[in-house]
């Protein structure tokens, strides 16, 4: 194992740049267990041409592109400047209206306004959603738990690694949007294995979460990649364990 070789490959991975919410670059190099639910086909069940919809925190609007939704009833929101222009440029021309937001707890849209509300991945405000949604409206969200990548990141970098809150889950969740009126119609949560079949696809996917491996650098981690390096070659692979929950819930009439 040559350790310069290594080092100056790691880097490579460490600096390749990140657009919209697009991991297709790693395929081949990670593996992820399948959730036990079926997000995409949940929101497709419920979009209709008749509803006004909301992906909140669309990325670079790939998932919102793939679904196809109705032209002129579709918003997106999106809060990170290199998306949200990157969302200007493409969303358009799908009858998709894309507008930036910073504070989950103030979005730009009248009362009432939507049918559906979809959610993956994105911050939200259980008051913000019941005042945009219609009575009869309906939230659809996969989110990712406080537990995500837990032990890797304090593996490589200690408690100080993680900034996310340990005790974000389901329970939490559902008892947020049952408090205020919400009716929850379906509900899961599940810990799947993602494993990494190269170090660099790691190093990659650390600098992009970067709120889950908060100062994670090849520099400042080597020693620990390498021992990783042995894991893989022993192992064929270094695995993480995710933490994922979805929920379907509807406003009252």
């Amino acid at each position: 194992m040559n350790l310069e070789r290594l080092r100056e490959a790691w880097k490579k991975d460490e600096e390749k740049s990140f657009q919209g919410w697009d991991f297709s670059s790693l395929a081949g190099r990670v593996a992820e267990e399948e959730l036990p639910w079926d997000y995409k086909a949940a929101v497709l069940a419920h979009i209709n041409e008749d509803r006004v919809m909301l992906d909140m925190g669309t990325g670079g609007g790939e998932f919102l592109r793939s679904l196809h939704p109705p032209r002129g009833r579709t918003y997106a929101t999106e809060a990170y400047p290199p998306n949200y222009e990157l969302c200007l440029a493409i969303l358009p021309a799908w009858g998709i209206e894309v507008r930036q937001v910073f504070d989950d707890a103030s979005l730009p849209f009248e009362d009432g306004f939507f049918d559906l509300v979809i959610n993956r991945h994105e911050a939200y405000s259980v008051q913000e959603l019941d005042r945009v949604l219609k009575p009869g409206g309906w939230f659809i969200t996969q989110q990712v738990g406080g537990l995500n990548n837990r032990e890797l990141s304090r593996w490589l970098l200690g408690e100080a690694g993680m900034t996310t809150e340990t005790g974000f889950g389901l329970k939490q969740a559902v008892h947020e949007l049952t408090r205020a009126g919400f009716k929850v119609m379906e509900q899961y949560e599940c810990f799947p294995r993602l494993r990494f079949l190269d170090i660099g696809a790691l190093v990659y996917f650390a600098k992009v979460i970067e709120w889950e491996f908060a100062g994670f650098s090849v520099d400042r981690c080597f020693e620990k990649l390498c021992e990783l390096q042995k894991k893989l070659e022993q192992d064929g692979c270094v695995e993480s364990r995710e933490h994922r929950f979805f929920i379907v819930a509807r406003k009252p009439i």
